[in-house]
């Protein structure tokens, strides 16, 4: 959004991890200008909407967030623009996102199965009515960046339920704060988007990270006898992560959010049933915390997990059942039973979410469990390994 705006866009306390460097970089690419004063402060000068005749590939590393959003963009250029990234990345669909595009005015020149990268895309972005596929907030996010750039307005209907809404939601706040117009309904089914808008630049702190954060408090509700405090969370903020933290209470965690959030260990942990449709990228950790809840957790409506960097239903089955885990998958979810864990060599198949997923598997399982591509966990979370020796846990890295 900074780099789509008029004039000097402030961003404080930005996350610098694999992910958000590698946007810098395709926003670069696009003609921006950033730099990083200090590093907790990074200065974009935008490009107003128009993409000058740069570069004509971009590389996006194993960021789908980056690659979503920029395909949009991209297809307000009157170029074609090549956008690819890393094995990972040349999974992910966006066959829906490019469908929604093309009814909008954009011309997809080139594309692998699917919808999967190296994706070659060209506009210019026109407007008009476009339906957009509610699986995945992917789908439709990109759409609500690039629609305010087309010269006639927008209309995008969701075919369905809409999911993740929280990040919606997240969306909607970001282009509010740069001046964009976007009308909507109640369930986020429907939005109307004039065109011919300008992004206004913004001076912003980048709140703390509900998804991130995730990891540290279920590996203090799980291992940790005493307190453990997270700082800097905004429960106000319209992240749609910070559901975990309801469900965590559900299943008897005990957190105190009056004034920052305090986290004790409860007796026992029970089973619960968790609609996880909000919150996917949650998946992975709330089947570990399950393996150690009485009785039986169930995770459902959350089949868009298996369109992230993995398909994380099928991945935390099958390594969380090497560790010993009573678990079993469903179409849409996991079903799982209390367990005792085992520490074993389990593979993290380069999501970041997952490692980190298994790593606190790991600090309630007996023995020592060995995590492949642990390095995935830097993409999002480059202090995990720190964060999570500061609670205590016995972890190291090691480079194979």
């Amino acid at each position: 959004m900074g780099t789509l705006a008029q004039g000097r866009t402030v961003l404080t306390n930005p996350l610098e991890a694999s992910d958000t460097l590698s946007a810098m970089q395709c926003c670069k690419a696009l003609g921006a200008r950033i730099t990083q004063e200090e590093p907790s402060r990074w200065i974009i000068e935008g490009i107003n909407g128009h993409i000058p005749a740069l570069n004509e590939s971009l590389y996006v590393g194993n960021s789908g967030t980056t690659l979503g959003n920029l395909i949009a963009v991209c297809a307000t250029s009157d170029r074609p623009i090549t956008l690819d990234g890393d094995a990972s990345i040349r999974t992910r669909p966006f066959a829906s996102l490019l469908k929604s595009l093309q009814q909008l005015g954009a011309t997809v020149k080139e594309t692998g199965p699917n919808g999967t990268a190296p994706i070659t895309i060209c506009g210019p972005l026109q407007g008009g009515e476009a339906v957009v596929d509610g699986t995945t907030s992917i789908y439709l996010t990109p759409l609500l960046i690039a629609a305010p750039l087309a010269p006639r307005p927008s209309i995008l209907r969701v075919d369905g339920v809409m999911n993740e809404k929280g990040y919606v939601r997240m969306t909607l706040d970001w282009l509010a704060a740069c001046g964009i117009e976007v009308v909507t309904n109640d369930d986020l089914t429907c939005f109307e988007v004039p065109g011919a808008q300008t992004y206004q630049p913004i001076d912003r702190v980048i709140a703390a990270d509900f998804s991130s954060a995730a990891f540290p408090a279920c590996a203090a509700v799980l291992a940790t006898e005493a307190e453990v405090v997270v700082t800097g969370l905004d429960f106000e903020d319209p992240q749609g992560d910070k559901k975990v933290f309801d469900f965590l209470a559900q299943m008897g965690a005990v957190l105190d959010r009056s004034n920052r959030l305090t986290i004790r260990r409860s007796g026992s942990l029970r089973g619960v049933r968790m609609d996880l449709s909000g919150t996917p990228d949650a998946l992975p950790i709330l089947a570990v915390v399950g393996c150690a809840a009485e009785g039986e957790t169930i995770i459902e409506n959350v089949a868009m997990a298996r369109i992230k960097e993995t398909d994380r239903i099928s991945v935390m089955r099958e390594e969380l059942t090497k560790m010993g885990a009573n678990i079993e998958e469903m179409p849409d979810g996991l079903i799982i039973r209390h367990s005792e864990l085992h520490g074993t060599r389990v593979n993290g198949h380069d999501d970041h979410r997952v490692v980190m997923a298994l790593a606190v598997a790991g600090l309630i399982a007996e023995g020592t469990t060995q995590i492949d591509s642990a390095e995935s966990a830097r993409i999002t979370y480059p202090t995990f390994v720190s964060s999570m020796q500061a609670l205590g846990a016995e972890i190291e890295e090691h480079e194979d």
